[in-house]
């Protein structure tokens, strides 16, 4: 880019004359793009792995937000609905998470899966503490593995052992025998398999939907008052001048986002109860996890306009990342040579050409800065250098004006 500056200038004229068709190239509108492309086939001195893949997926995702500013800024959506936002990106991917969740376990995150099974006391059965149960107790991965295996069954039915004794058990090698230390203590009155594997003690499935934000919403938000109160350290003087209206945020935050993450766990477990009433046991059988990933991801419409772009951003490149993961391991497709390298010298050279035109679409000063530096321009922010630009270019008329009717007086 500074060579392109350079070849702008009169002392460039004889290499332009020498070189029409470089100079041409080096000073069209497409160098921006080219450049910040070019910088993009860097990426390939990193060992091929995770680490190229995940900075791949979040450039990919950050470039499709710069894309969707750039359009804005333009006023290309200007008929866009009220509701549409970046919260529609979380019943997507919830509902390929939650399906991997099930069924790929080794594509989901390991984090987000603790979080979900930490955070679901009344669906997720721990051993008691007061007494040891007569039979081994299952795992996560043991529950998770049966709750897959009822979705390849389709649904089957439930019999209490405690009334039928008699009732005939699951073969050693598949993987329900290893929960029935649950379903063999279920309630006589459930008549669903996975209802006695998720909440055993409980017949009414809207019983245990209501149990669960009865535990998990006091320690949801012990937690987020704890994430919330070290992240607003930084911002001290607030609280010190303003005390009770940052408190009265800091509050709203700690509890809007503890009751949307609790409905939505909760919705995620009690919605199977509702599929199972609602439809018949062979239609989706196991499509039906994505429709409860779906539902549990629409509880993000109330957490729009709340600055949580970032966290749906980032859920949407956890799903990218499994779902790349699942797509491999089932045979839908398979990865290209360097093709991580190549998605990310398109991204880079999308981002420059956006910057080039539109630099307050790349949101972030970081970011502007950064593409700065790549440009050869130094740690310098486009974006405000047009905007203080602007602001002399109103000011200066009004002194002109003023000189003016000086010079006629």
């Amino acid at each position: 880019m500074r060579l392109r500056d350079a070849l702008r200038t009169d002392d460039a004229k004889l290499f332009c004359k020498r070189n029409p068709r470089t100079s041409r190239v080096l000073k069209s509108q497409i160098a921006p793009a080219l450049s910040a492309g070019l910088a993009g086939l860097f990426l390939g001195v990193i060992p091929q792995g995770q680490t190229r893949i995940t900075i791949t997926i979040y450039t990919l995702t950050r470039t499709l937000e710069f894309v969707h500013n750039a359009l804005d800024e333009q006023g290309l959506l200007r008929r866009k609905p009220w509701w549409f936002g970046s919260w529609l990106l979380m019943p997507a991917a919830c509902g390929q998470l939650i399906h991997a969740f099930i069924f790929d376990t080794d594509c989901f995150p390991e984090t987000y899966g603790n979080f979900i099974l930490n955070r679901s006391p009344a669906y997720i059965q721990q051993r008691s503490k007061t007494r040891a149960p007569p039979l081994s107790w299952p795992t996560n991965v043991n529950i998770l593995d049966s709750l897959a295996s009822i979705s390849n069954l389709k649904w089957p039915s439930f019999t209490s052992p405690i009334l039928i004794p008699s009732v005939a058990k699951p073969p050693p090698t598949s993987p329900l025998s290893r929960t029935t230390a649950l379903t063999n203590s279920a309630h006589p009155a459930i008549t669903r398999l996975s209802c006695a594997l998720l909440h055993p003690h409980s017949p009414s499935c809207s019983y245990a939907f209501v149990f669960h934000h009865l535990l998990t919403f006091p320690s949801m938000t012990k937690l987020f008052t704890l994430i919330y109160a070290l992240s607003a350290l930084p911002r001290y003087r607030d609280f010190l001048n303003y005390p009770l209206t940052s408190l009265n945020t800091l509050a709203k935050r700690v509890l809007a986002t503890s009751f949307i993450l609790t409905s939505a766990t909760g919705t995620l477990w009690s919605s199977i109860c509702l599929f199972q009433r609602l439809l018949p046991p062979s239609f989706l059988p196991t499509g039906r996890w994505y429709l409860s990933g779906f539902l549990a991801g629409m509880w993000a419409f109330l957490a729009r306009g709340g600055g949580q772009r970032g966290n749906f951003l980032f859920t949407a490149r956890l799903s990218l990342n499994s779902l790349w993961k699942v797509g491999k391991k089932r045979g839908w497709w398979k990865g290209v040579k360097g093709g991580d390298v190549w998605l990310f010298v398109m991204c880079l050279g999308i981002i420059g050409a956006i910057y080039e035109r539109r630099p307050a679409a790349v949101k972030g000063p970081v970011i502007r800065k950064g593409f700065g530096v790549l440009r050869g321009e130094g740690w310098i922010d486009r974006s405000m250098e047009r905007r203080k630009e602007k602001d002399v270019s109103h000011v200066e008329p009004e002194k002109d004006s003023v000189d003016e009717a000086r010079s006629e007086e």
